[in-house]
């Protein structure tokens, strides 16, 4: 959705004479001055993120920004250009010119968007001082062809767990766009990237160890608790979905019609309460419900990402996200109520029903980060077989076995 800029943006400067400024997204044509491309949204070169014309703000206090933010902001430590409650745009040491509101940083709310079947949002929420999640997505522009989702959720307890979760996404991020061959097969698909989910998971667990070598000396960070962070990645490729996960980070599977599925398995304290009988709701709101069993960074017992995939037989939406989402409504029915009522909504946009669903989580309290990736997705049509042909068909490989039950974690284990 096309916003207009609020007044006293700079303008996209206009081009050379006789110069056309084409989208560098769609292609389309723009006109000099234009700030956006008004057929796909995308950011102008040289051009600021729009936002709502009406200014509003979220639950938070900060305005939401345009549907076409930078995919990969080069500073996520940089303050945003835009007050979180005017929307001026002039700030002086920190502060707006026009209400005097501080500036808050790039991070506190940002989202991508790869494609136009592809979007994520990560939000600081109500409560938390600082936003330490951390995600990457990346897809093909064709829908239903590739996509890659990763959230990455820092253990607040642990010294620059920010640094470390974006550092691990990031890093997953980049193996799983590594150069892959296109297979045909579904079983092919399947074991190659139950491979390269392992490989990724290897890497973001280096990166979130990375980030503790130089510690950033930051007002209030303990020294001697070393970063970490969970992890929680989903691969869409041509109609097979493969995810990996450390921790308590979700990945849900949201078909439009018949049962939805809690695809990941949290590496919870909680979880093993729930397996020993205790109900769900009462497991997952107990004094001990957020620690966490597995993790990533140099103190973990075991980084490698539990692995599991599907083969996709409907639309629907593939979800992974924060505890900052599920928190409130845990259930794969719940959410998938919410997540088919809010995709009504936002007429099947990504970007616009991840921000509902942040807005959503931030009423009712925002007590932790919360970070929404998502994928609207669909099975691949069969393919005609030349007559006289055999079908060429490849038995699934068995998805990889859930791990035996972790004994419950002590009181020090780390909180998320």
């Amino acid at each position: 959705m096309n916003e207009i800029p609020p007044t006293g943006a700079h303008s996209a400067p206009e081009s050379a004479a006789g110069q056309q400024i084409v989208c560098p997204n769609c292609g389309v044509a723009a006109e000099p001055g234009d700030l956006f491309c008004e057929n796909c949204g995308q950011d102008l070169p040289d051009g600021v993120s729009p936002i709502p014309a009406d200014g509003l703000k979220r639950p938070g206090g900060m305005v939401h920004p345009g549907a076409t933010t930078p995919t990969r902001p080069a500073d996520m430590n940089a303050l945003s250009p835009v007050c979180r409650n005017c929307a001026g745009t002039t700030f002086l040491d920190g502060y707006c010119e026009n209400c005097g509101t501080p500036a808050v940083k790039i991070r506190d709310h940002w989202q991508e968007r790869p494609a136009a079947w592809v979007a994520a949002v990560s939000d600081r929420g109500v409560r938390h001082h600082r936003n330490e999640d951390g995600m990457a997505v990346s897809a093909r522009p064709e829908h239903g062809s590739r996509a890659v989702l990763v959230v990455c959720d820092g253990v607040s307890s642990s010294a620059d767990s920010d640094i470390a979760s974006l550092a691990a996404a990031r890093a997953a991020r980049d193996v799983l766009d590594r150069q892959q061959a296109d297979l045909p097969s579904v079983a092919g698909r399947i074991s190659a990237w139950t491979e390269r989910l392992a490989l990724a998971g290897d890497e973001a667990n280096k990166h979130a160890v990375e980030a503790g070598r130089e510690p950033s000396g930051r007002p209030g960070e303990r020294l001697d608790n070393p970063p970490s962070c969970t992890f929680a990645a989903a691969v869409f490729d041509s109609g097979v979905i493969v995810a990996g996960w450390v921790g308590d980070s979700r990945i849900y599977w949201i078909p439009d019609s018949g049962e939805p599925e809690q695809m990941s398995r949290d590496d919870s304290w909680a979880t093993e309460q729930i397996l020993a009988g205790v109900p769900r709701e009462e497991a997952e709101n107990g004094p001990r419900a957020h620690a966490i069993t597995r993790w990533l960074g140099p103190d973990s017992p075991d980084t490698v990402p539990t692995r599991d995939s599907r083969v996709v037989d409907r639309p629907g939406w593939l979800l992974v996200c924060s505890d900052g989402l599920w928190n409130y409504c845990s259930p794969a029915h719940d959410m998938a109520e919410l997540v088919r009522g809010l995709a009504t909504e936002a007429q099947g946009d990504p970007a616009l029903l991840a921000n509902r669903l942040v807005d959503w989580a931030n009423s009712r309290g925002g007590q932790d980060n919360i970070t929404v990736a998502l994928a609207r997705v669909a099975p691949v049509p069969p393919q005609r077989v030349p007559a006289g042909a055999a079908a060429q068909t490849s038995p699934l490989p068995p998805t990889q076995p859930m791990p035996e039950a972790y004994p419950p974690a002590d009181y020090g284990s780390p909180q998320t």
